[in-house]
């Protein structure tokens, strides 16, 4: 009797806060349980920050869905529906996760949000075949159907034919270096209603503050804050998200910035949320360009801001 407790108990994680109707058999496949449901103190990080963002998405796909229903009843009443206005309600919600991986963030969404829905797609983007393989195969077993994975570069998704003209959420889970830029760069081609970035390894700026390192540090003060190795790498990495905030807001879109999860789980840790307004703020697009300019960097990053 002991021993038919101890593997019912082992094959139900009960230190796991899972949600009604959350796939087991996903966080196996994911590898996030083991075959038995135990979970492993490296797992439980990953899966900690893969929910604790889920959190913020699901907040913004349900304020979209809301507002896409309110708009399906505007259009309802006035008799306007199906005649093909650029203002008539879409049909599902879509998002795209770039630098996809293994897919543990866009299977999640799709487990906890979408899989409830009978519209909406999720496309994952990355650039290692093996791996969208890997996520087509595990999407086919567990019948995710609304499911498509592209093995292409975030830069070049944005041409692709399978992704519809128009996405609403973007997210880019720790996309390398300037893969949180093309992301960005999608986003606004694609009309993005929301972005939600996590960057990684922001070394673009801070190589371009090491070559001119000298000429900055006679032209203004302000060069000692990246005079030595470490403080390039920690500016050049402040400096990209904030060139970044200010660009969305100067092209319609409100910009939050906070902790994804404790910093003891993971140093690369700063979430920005942006949701589009049409609202773009001119003062943004200056304050910009002042940085770009104080920095030295208006030449080399002219092409990243347009």
């Amino acid at each position: 009797m002991k021993k038919n407790n101890a593997k019912s108990e082992a094959v139900k994680p009960l230190d796991l806060d899972l949600r009604p109707g959350q796939s087991i058999e996903l966080l196996k496949e994911l590898h996030i349980l083991t075959r038995e449901g135990k979970l492993n103190q490296d797992s439980r990080r990953k899966l900690k920050q893969v929910l604790h963002l889920f959190q913020f998405i699901e907040k913004i796909l349900k304020e979209l869905s809301e507002e896409d229903a309110a708009k399906a009843s505007k259009f309802s009443e006035s008799g306007l529906a199906g005649v093909g206005s650029s203002d008539a309600p879409s049909h599902g919600l879509t998002l795209a996760d770039h630098g996809a991986g293994k897919s543990y963030l866009g299977f999640i969404v799709y487990d906890l949000f979408f899989k409830a829905m009978s519209e909406g797609f999720i496309y994952g983007i990355e650039t290692r075949a093996e791996l969208v393989e890997a996520s087509r195969a595990l999407a086919q077993r567990l019948d995710f159907k609304r499911m498509v994975f592209l093995n292409t570069s975030v830069a070049e998704s944005s041409q692709s034919d399978h992704i519809p003209a128009q996405i609403d959420v973007v997210t880019a889970l720790h996309a390398c270096d300037t893969a949180t830029d093309d992301a960005i760069a999608f986003g606004l081609l694609k009309k993005a209603r929301a972005m939600v970035l996590v960057p990684c390894c922001q070394a673009e700026v801070a190589s371009k503050l090491r070559q001119n390192k000298a000429l900055n540090l006679s032209r203004t003060p302000l060069a000692e804050l990246w005079r030595h190795p470490l403080h390039t790498r920690e500016i050049g990495s402040q400096l990209t998200n904030v060139l970044r905030c200010l660009y969305l807001e100067s092209k319609g879109y409100t910009v939050t910035v906070t902790e994804l999860v404790g910093w003891e789980h993971s140093m690369k840790n700063e979430l920005i949320l942006a949701r589009y307004t049409g609202r773009p703020k001119a003062g943004a697009a200056d304050r910009l360009q002042a940085l770009l300019s104080k920095f030295g960097l208006t030449e080399s990053l002219a092409s990243r801001y347009p």
